[in-house]
This record gives C-alpha cells, sequence and structure tokens, in this order.
C-alpha cells in the first residue's frame, strides 16, 4: 500500500508528508529490525532518541518514517510524516497495514493484576470446545490453530505491531474469534492501539506495577482503558459489546462506570456478597483436580471438573464462563459443551501451578506469583494440596527496580502462610540483590519469622531451589514462585537464560545446578 493509505486515518497527524512511499513491509519502531520496503517509527524514548535513528532506519531499508519532531528537524532521505504521540500511533498504524484484522474477528480482551493468562486460556478452551475458530494472543503465547508461537521472554502485551499481525494470521487461517491478554503496561503504552475490542474481562486489580504508573489510582485507570475501548470501537454485524466484572473485588463500581455504553455488564463471584450473574456452588478441592456446580448466566447450571487447583482458580472459571455466555447466548447446548469440555481438557499452562517431578516423595511446584496478591492465592492453593500435616515450603524473591513497596508485602505473606521460606534472587536488575532481600528480611521477621529456622536467604536462585528442596519430608509441597513459564532473569543490564522448571528438575534430581554469573552481588 501507499504511505498516504497509513495515514489516511491517524488521529494526531501534524505533518503530511510531500512525497508518497510504497510500503511492502511492516511497521517498526526498532531502526536495526527495519525490513527493506518498511515503516520506521521515530518517537522520544526513556534512555533512546529514535529520531538519531532515521539514517540508520532508511539504510536498512525504510521507504518512510512517522516520527514526533517537526520536520524541519529532521533531515529524511525518504517521506516523513510527523505525529504527536508516536507511542500512540504505533498501532494504528499496524492495524492499517495489516488491513484492520481486529474488525473482522470478535475481539476478548481480559485485564486484571492476576489470572489473565489463564482466564484467556480457559476461554480459548471454552470456545474451541464449543466449535469456534479462536485464536489466542497471552504473555505466554500466540495460538493460532494448530500452532503456538512464543510472544517474549517477560510479562506483557507484545509489541502492537506483533499484536496486530498475529490478528491478522487469524484472519488469514480462518479464525473468527480472538482472545487477547491484555496488561496494564499493554495498555498504557498503546500495545493494544487499532485492536477493535467487542467483549472486555475484569480478573482482579491488586497492588502491582506502581513503579510504573506512579498511583494506584492511575494503574486502575490504565485498566479500565480496556473497557472504554470495547465501548468506543466499532460495532461488528452479529457481535454483542460487552463487560465481564469480578464482583468480589473493592473496584467493581468503577468498572462498571467505564464500562458504560455496552451492551451488557456480566458480574461473577466466588464469594457473593450480592446477586451475581456467574457463581460458584458446592466446590470440592482436591490435590489433583476442582469440582464445583457452576451457576452461570441465563440460568445457566453445570457441573464442572478442571485440572486447576485453589480457589483463585475458580475466580478464573466464573470469568471465562461469564465470557462465553455473552458470545453464546442462544445456543445452550453449544455453551453447555464449550464449558464443560473447555474447562475439563484445558492445557496445562507452563509455568502454572506447574507441577515438576522426578520421583520424589513430596510435591514441586513452579508457579508464576509475582505480586502479593498471587504469592497469598499461589500458597492458598498449595495448602489445599497437601494433608493439614504436611508442611509448604515456599522459595521467591521480588524484582529490583520495581514496586519496592511488595517486597515487604511479598515476605509477610510468605511467612503468614508457608511453614517455610527462603528469599532468593529474581531480576534484581542494576539493583543490588542483597539489599532487596534485606528489605524481605525485615518484612519476614515483621511476622515473626526467625532467619535460619523459618526463613533463610540464598541469593543464587538454583541453590534457594536446591535448598528448599533438602528441607522437605515426605509429603511437604515445596513452590517456587515468580519466574513461571520465563526464560531469563535479568542482572545488571543483561537478560541470562534461566527456566525455574529446569532448574527445580536438577534440585530434585542432583543434576548439577546453573550459577547465574552475578547471583552472589
Amino acid at each position: 500500500m501507499n504511505f498516504s493509505d497509513l495515514l489516511a486515518d491517524l488521529p494526531g497527524l501534524i505533518a503530511y508528508p510531500e512525497h508518497d512511499a510504497r510500503v511492502t513491509a511492516p511497521i517498526s519502531e526498532n531502526a536495526q529490525a527495519v525490513q527493506p520496503g518498511g515503516v520506521f517509527l521515530a518517537r522520544r524514548g526513556a534512555n533512546i532518541d529514535g529520531h538519531d535513528l532515521i539514517a540508520q532506519a532508511v539504510e536498512r531499508g525504510a521507504v518512510a518514517v512517522v516520527g514526533e519532531r517537526p520536520p524541519g528537524e529532521i533531515a529524511a532521505a525518504v517521506p516523513y510524516a510527523q505525529v504527536e504521540n508516536g507511542m500512540a500511533a504505533l498501532g494504528l498504524l499496524a492495524s492499517a497495514y495489516y488491513g484492520h484484522p481486529s474488525h473482522r474477528l470478535t475481539i476478548i480482551g481480559v485485564t486484571g493484576t492476576d489470572g489473565k493468562t489463564t482466564t484467556c486460556t480457559l476461554i480459548h478452551s471454552i470456545l474451541s470446545a464449543a466449535g469456534i475458530p479462536t485464536g489466542l494472543i497471552s504473555t505466554v503465547n500466540a495460538v493460532i490453530g494448530d500452532e503456538a508461537l512464543e510472544t517474549g521472554l517477560h510479562v506483557t502485551t507484545p509489541p502492537a505491531h506483533e499484536v496486530h499481525m498475529y490478528l491478522a494470521k487469524m484472519v488469514e487461517s480462518g479464525l473468527t474469534h480472538a482472545v487477547l491478554e491484555a496488561t496494564s503496561h499493554g495498555l498504557a503504552q498503546g500495545r493494544v492501539n487499532g485492536v477493535a475490542f467487542d467483549v472486555a474481562v475484569l480478573t482482579n486489580v491488586t497492588h502491582e506495577h506502581l513503579d510504573f504508573h506512579g498511583t494506584w489510582e492511575r494503574y486502575r485507570r490504565d485498566k479500565a482503558r480496556l473497557f472504554e475501548m470495547a465501548a468506543r470501537s466499532p460495532r461488528k454485524p452479529g457481535t454483542p459489546k460487552a463487560a465481564v466484572i469480578n464482583a468480589d473485588d473493592p473496584s467493581t463500581d468503577y468498572f462498571r462506570q467505564m464500562a458504560a455504553g455496552v451492551d451488557r455488564v456480566v458480574t461473577y463471584a466466588a464469594q457473593p456478597l450480592f446477586p451475581v450473574d456467574v457463581r460458584a456452588e458446592s466446590v470440592d478441592y482436591e490435590p489433583d483436580a476442582t469440582r464445583l456446580m457452576l451457576q452461570g448466566p441465563d440460568d445457566l447450571r453445570l457441573r464442572v471438573e478442571s485440572p486447576l487447583v485453589g480457589p483463585f482458580n475458580v475466580s478464573n472459571i466464573l470469568a471465562a464462563t461469564g465470557a462465553a455466555g455473552v458470545l453464546l447466548p442462544n445456543d445452550r447446548d453449544r455453551l453447555r459443551q464449550g464449558v464443560v469440555e473447555g474447562i475439563r481438557c484445558m492445557p496445562p499452562i507452563p509455568g502454572r501451578m506447574e507441577r515438576i517431578d522426578e520421583g520424589q516423595d513430596f510435591l514441586a511446584v513452579v508457579d508464576f506469583a509475582h505480586t502479593p496478591n498471587a504469592l497469598r492465592r499461589a500458597l492458598e492453593a498449595a495448602r489445599a494440596m497437601i494433608p493439614a500435616d504436611r508442611r509448604v515450603i515456599a522459595i521467591f524473591g521480588s524484582a529490583g527496580l520495581r514496586d519496592r513497596e511488595k517486597r515487604r508485602m511479598m515476605a509477610e505473606i510468605g511467612m503468614e502462610l508457608a511453614d517455610r521460606c527462603v528469599l532468593t534472587a529474581e531480576d534484581p536488575r542494576t539493583e543490588s540483590l542483597a539489599a532487596i532481600l534485606g528489605e524481605m528480611a525485615t518484612g519476614a521477621q515483621s511476622r515473626g519469622g526467625v532467619e535460619g529456622e523459618s526463613f533463610w536467604r540464598v541469593m543464587d536462585r538454583g541453590q534457594a531451589l536446591a535448598f528448599g528442596c533438602s528441607l522437605a519430608r515426605r509429603g511437604d509441597l515445596v513452590i517456587a514462585c515468580g519466574k513461571g513459564h520465563e526464560q531469563s532473569m535479568c542482572f545488571g543490564t543483561t537478560e541470562y537464560a534461566w527456566d525455574d522448571r529446569e532448574a527445580m528438575r536438577a534440585a530434585l534430581s542432583g543434576a548439577p545446578l546453573r550459577t547465574l554469573p552475578t547471583a552472589t552481588q
């Protein structure tokens, strides 16, 4: 297409290019990743000004540039357009390049502090079991038919141009629906701009990411963008506009207000204090499964069984059922089949209460819990998986250059709910790992923890896992929290290859432990 076609519906366009260009490759904000025939988006970043890389992008084959600085300041050898906000423009440009694929799909977006990936995967599984061709984009991977593509090392929505690329592949593959995990960072940074959402789902809003958002109010406001986008995006024939909201969450009323303009608001609750649309009854928690009577929308009543364990996963099941009910309001048989089979047969999610078995006589689990609320829920689930006289041994840390308050909170929760805690590295980045663990130790001691008896500091994460396993007796449960599916850990400014599941297997089997180069700093 022509460069002018990409710019046709772009809001915030300040200066139009003097000349046109034929665009044959995607938009990119990475000068080194620009493809011949592509468009380079230059914007001011925290550490790098993309405008300084325009010449490099043109050399690599960029045929046009979109930037934030006035044309008079840019000596571009290709057509140049100025926009008010490059970050906001990227998703809209990518959507236009790929032919606005989200306009041809029913899009379900899921946001919240915890449970997003699991809820997305549940919705995908339910809709697929109901015979609806559905794709999935989560922080773990993108699922398009039988193909699964990894979406990144760490935990945020993929970049805007990748989101629209995946959606375009779904359209090409004949899919009709897509489930998209929308993180608060992704929403605030415009990574889902240009996506025409139809159904917005909230899991919960708890303490996290205040280092990025600044305040609780801003954090909540950024998540609420998903509901505004669902209400305001173009309507599609036969597709409802809906919001699915957790009524157990204190922010329920706030998100109801932000969802004004949708056709329907569906509420769900595991412990309802007032009537809701979806709820659970007769919940039976077993070590290897959860069974419950599901009271769904429009008087739907089903007995379901899930391999997911713990009370928090009941909330995720209710959220997914609420979303499916919105999309299948007039086909009860199809909805029943999708809910029962989709929940029962949902594929395991890497790093979410994932069991590691090397023949040991105790349970070993790896989970992604990296927020105070998620850690609480993971430890509650762990407790439900073992007899009352057995012990939970938790191994976790707290990330550097992130919300400092949660370091104390994580350690306090660990001491409240686990019998033994091992405090260790979790992406310390450029902060002192010893200082981070010191803050956590103070939190543990404030809850009666005694170092060397009920909690320990082990700086190397591999050694921490091995030590935690050495504490375990027959029937105990050892759980490593914070990394889950992630494939790297950051020390300084370097991402080192790391997989908690492999490290746990090594700890259990006695295989040589991998030591990170700077883990002792």
